[in-house]
């Protein structure tokens, strides 16, 4: 009776600490079906990946630019990166969501929250071929993006000026996108490669302020792997993210996989804890992503690897990130069916 007693005692110490395991269900909240070639490994890979992971929902989208294969190159690229050859925009992506999407069997859509992305984010055209995408197929896109505007060294093997989070053309998205209710997810580098300030901030503020009905989603807040390469850690991001979540109730948070670290676990691996502060204070505003590029091995990995930090946070926050929090941003409409 005594050890039954200690037992107990021992559990429940554990379990306001947060030391002990919990068993988490995932959305991931970032995911591109095909790379940057418009490739994939496939729709029965990804099942059975996120089954191996425990990711019950995904955010389906494509890579709304591809890259050449340029006349001048010796050898196929693998990634955008891996020369000089430009980028183009690239509308089909849609129509590859859309078709893998549809070959899914019925018990296994609702799983799946299909993003449009296909668009050139400096064309005033571009809110009319959502408007199209979402009339032939009513019902099937849940959300708009990955919108690719401010993006490391992309951003310059895009032919055209650079696209701007704030500009007339996207303007025009974010109204379509409130009619249907529909999450936008952004990406919008908050500053470059060199600069150790905001430099980009203005650009993401300004449809938060202007668009106050649409529900945005700055993937991976506004850092990517590049500008970590080069900078390691924004000294400013964690104060900037906690003066706009509170000024900007339309704005949501993609913790993605390049996150961890430096920001979200130290190097020994500790859960940071300001940024658990910031996701206490704002317990409905985060949510995961993997990022994965048509490549689904590793997404077990990258979405365990949150355990750490998810284990530090309250149970019931820790379940709103890891699952919640990305399902509770989709339309009303389909916020409604999952509910059924």
């Amino acid at each position: 009776m005594h050890l039954l007693r200690s037992s107990l005692i021992l559990f429940l110490v554990l379990a306001a600490s947060g030391a002990y395991s919990r068993d988490y269900r995932y959305s991931d909240a970032h995911l591109h079906y095909v790379d940057f070639f418009q490739e994939s490994d496939g729709m029965d890979k990804l099942i059975e990946r996120m089954a191996e992971a425990n990711v019950e929902h995904v955010m389906l989208s494509g890579i709304p630019v591809a890259k050449k294969w340029d006349e001048n190159e010796p050898k196929r690229p693998r990634y955008y990166a891996g020369d000089d050859a430009n980028a183009y925009w690239y509308s089909a992506t849609d129509v590859l969501i859309a078709h893998a999407y549809k070959q899914l069997p019925s018990e296994q859509r609702r799983r799946f929250h299909p993003f449009l992305s296909g668009i050139n984010p400096n064309d005033k055209n571009a809110d009319a071929h959502i408007r199209r995408m979402l009339e032939m197929d009513p019902g099937l896109w849940e959300g708009i993006g990955e919108i690719f505007t401010r993006h490391d060294d992309l951003t310059a093997l895009i032919h055209g000026d650079a696209p701007r989070a704030d500009n007339e053309a996207l303007a025009r998205v974010y109204h379509l996108a409130a009619e249907y209710d529909l999450p936008v997810m952004l990406h919008s580098n908050i500053t470059s490669k060199r600069e150790r300030n905001p430099l980009y901030l203005p650009e993401m503020e300004a449809p938060l302020r202007n668009h106050p009905h649409v529900r945005f989603i700055w993937a991976h807040a506004g850092t990517s792997l590049e500008i970590h390469r080069h900078q390691e850690k924004l000294d400013f991001l964690l104060s900037t993210l906690d003066r706009m979540l509170e000024a900007y109730p339309n704005l949501y948070i993609d913790l993605s996989w390049s996150m961890l670290r430096p920001y979200l676990l130290d190097e020994q691996g500790k859960p940071d804890p300001d940024w658990l502060k910031l996701v206490r204070r704002y317990p409905e505003r985060f949510m995961l992503g993997s990022d994965v590029v048509g490549r689904f091995d590793s997404m077990g990995e990258y979405m365990h690897g949150f355990e750490p930090f998810l284990d530090a946070l309250p149970a019931e926050v820790a379940h709103q990130v890891a699952r919640d929090n990305f399902l509770a941003i989709l339309p009303r409409k389909v916020r409604g069916e999952l509910e059924q």
